[in-house]
């Protein structure tokens, strides 16, 4: 092939990359209740959220939940007005400062609350908001949430909230959004007399009432993400141990289902591998302080802080199944190794905006094959995550549209992996690897981040610029082709179908020798000898080639 047709060739490819990526791009349209969800607005940016108190009355007779949430807060600047989130059809009946009674508006599900007293900055305040409703009904927790009503096999009720994405303030009213995490926290829940409340933290304290209802009282010592907030109510039953761990003795608490009691001490045992294995990768379970509990729950799982929430039926795999399609998807279950590794990854590490959601669920598939290594090798780590590839749909760009609530594409979970997979094969040095991700949780220790943090991080601590890896494959849905020449002596080759100035090395067998290889955009030229080529790319990277000699 002569040099004209492969440098229009070139243009071809760097307008078609660029064409795509405006498609991927494409506009959605948001409303204004999509902007006041998910963005910083001034009666938001004025105040720094420090305690919540919680207290509320669950009523299973009518799926309603009344009480009250006090607010404390720090002033970052003068204002008189403040966004409070309560989801329809919840409403806020009253609120309250300094004894006296507030005006407020609602707008969607925003409440705008006027305050009387002057906010003098440097001053903590507090306001105290009541409220009641019919929560949202959860239709296919944990994906399209809320609060889920059901009956164990006894007929009891079991009940539980799950609300990522959706909101916190979709059953109790909150400063609903990710940037402004609480540093501390009691929640009171008052239930029937025959059921158990399982919440975060720790249980402070049990009220047994004169209507014979009981109040459990958990509080919260570490900086907590709304949608990490849950209430779980079953007949449970409990058991627990303790592991040893980076900081000593940490408290694991266990509550299933009264006749699930003897699957879980079975199944439950994943718990301490789990915790040996992500101490190892990730450095300290991030909340000591708060225990570890796993909670069984009438959906299949989620990731709330210390108190993750099970529903695998106590099977291994995904519900019995292997995501990979390796069989080494069977080795574990999958709800208590990847929702508890969220605890470093979404818990300790939160993104500020869902549109970077990847930070939480990439690093956390990536946390299964990590699990496998610790316990099974490299190779069968690596068979774990190249085999997630076929879930990969490749429809929508994985970062989504930032300041509007929207969160990119489920292939956050596989292709996500998959690029840390690759980043690790061009670091090409595990012990970096892991105090790299180890330093991610020392570094950003109980804070919310952006994704240019993380990237940066990655590439300062390693040496190496990923720009345009993190580019390629976060914000577009092309995968790279390494397109090649075998002609006269010659291997020619380049990256196509991807973002402009794409320069990721790849790690390839030429001839029978494993070698590696720096492409760009541009054409590069090797001396080959021999009359043929042999050529095929590492497993291991999430590309494709195409031999377009002539």
């Amino acid at each position: 092939m002569d040099r004209n047709k492969i440098f229009f060739i070139f243009l071809f490819t760097i307008f078609s990359s660029n064409a795509q990526g405006l498609l991927d791009k494409k506009a959605k349209t948001f409303t204004h209740q999509d902007t006041l969800r998910g963005s910083i607005t001034p009666e938001r940016a004025w105040w720094d959220l420090l305690y919540y108190h919680l207290d509320i009355k669950v009523n299973t007779h009518d799926k309603s939940i009344s009480g009250s949430n006090t607010v404390r807060y720090k002033v970052l600047k003068k204002h008189k007005k403040m966004q409070i989130d309560l989801q329809e059809p919840m409403k806020i009946s009253k609120v309250i400062q300094d004894g006296k009674d507030l005006n407020f508006n609602r707008e969607g599900n925003v409440f705008f609350i006027d305050l009387i007293e002057d906010q003098k900055v440097g001053e903590t305040k507090e306001i105290v908001i009541s409220y009641q409703g019919i929560p949202k009904e959860a239709i296919k927790p944990p994906w399209d949430g809320g609060i889920t009503w059901k009956k164990d096999k006894n007929g009891k009720d079991f009940i539980a909230s799950s609300c990522q994405g959706l909101g916190a303030s979709v059953w109790w009213p909150c400063k609903d959004h990710m940037y402004d995490e609480v540093e501390n926290m009691l929640i009171s829940v008052n239930v029937p007399g025959n059921l158990t409340d399982v919440s975060n933290g720790r249980l402070q304290s049990l009220k047994k009432e004169k209507d014979g209802t009981k109040t459990y009282n958990w509080y919260v010592s570490n900086p907590i993400n709304n949608y990490g907030v849950n209430i779980n109510i079953g007949d449970y039953v409990n058991f627990s141990e303790k592991y040893k761990g980076e900081k000593g003795n940490l408290d694991c608490d266990y509550y299933v289902l009264r006749d699930n009691l003897v699957l879980a001490k079975e199944q439950f045992k994943d718990v301490p591998k789990m915790l040996k294995a992500f101490e190892y990768w990730f450095g300290p379970y991030p909340f000591y302080e708060d225990s570890y509990k796993l909670v069984e729950a009438p959906y299949l799982g989620m990731e709330h802080q210390s108190s993750v929430t099970y529903g695998n039926q106590y099977r291994n795999g995904y519900l019995g199944r292997d995501l990979s399609g390796t069989g080494w998807g069977l080795k574990f279950d999958f709800i208590i190794i990847h929702e508890s590794g969220h605890e470093w990854f979404a818990n300790n590490i939160t993104y500020k905006d869902i549109a970077d959601m990847w930070i939480h669920e990439s690093f956390t598939n990536y946390s299964e094959s990590l699990f496998l290594e610790y316990y099974y090798g490299k190779e069968a780590a690596a068979e774990y995550v190249i085999g997630c590839r076929k879930n990969i749909q490749n429809d929508i760009p994985i970062v989504g549209h930032y300041n509007v609530n929207n969160e990119g594409s489920g292939d956050m979970y596989p292709k996500g992996a998959n690029m840390l997979h690759m980043i690790r094969q061009i670091i090409n040095d595990d012990l970096k690897w892991r105090s790299i991700l180890r330093g991610l949780n020392s570094t950003f220790y109980h804070q919310t981040v952006t994704s240019k943090q993380i990237e940066d991080y990655v590439n300062d601590q390693s040496g190496i610029n990923f720009n345009r890896v993190f580019v390629q494959y976060l914000t577009t849905t092309q995968i790279p082709v390494l397109e090649y020449i075998f002609k006269d002596g010659f291997f020619d080759y380049h990256w196509t179908n991807c973002v402009a100035e794409f320069d990721m090395p790849v790690k390839v067998k030429l001839n029978g020798s494993e070698v590696w290889l720096k492409p760009t955009a541009e054409w590069k030229s090797e001396k080959i000898t021999g009359d043929k080529i042999n050529f095929e790319i590492s497993k291991d990277f999430y590309v494709t080639s195409s031999d377009i000699t002539e």
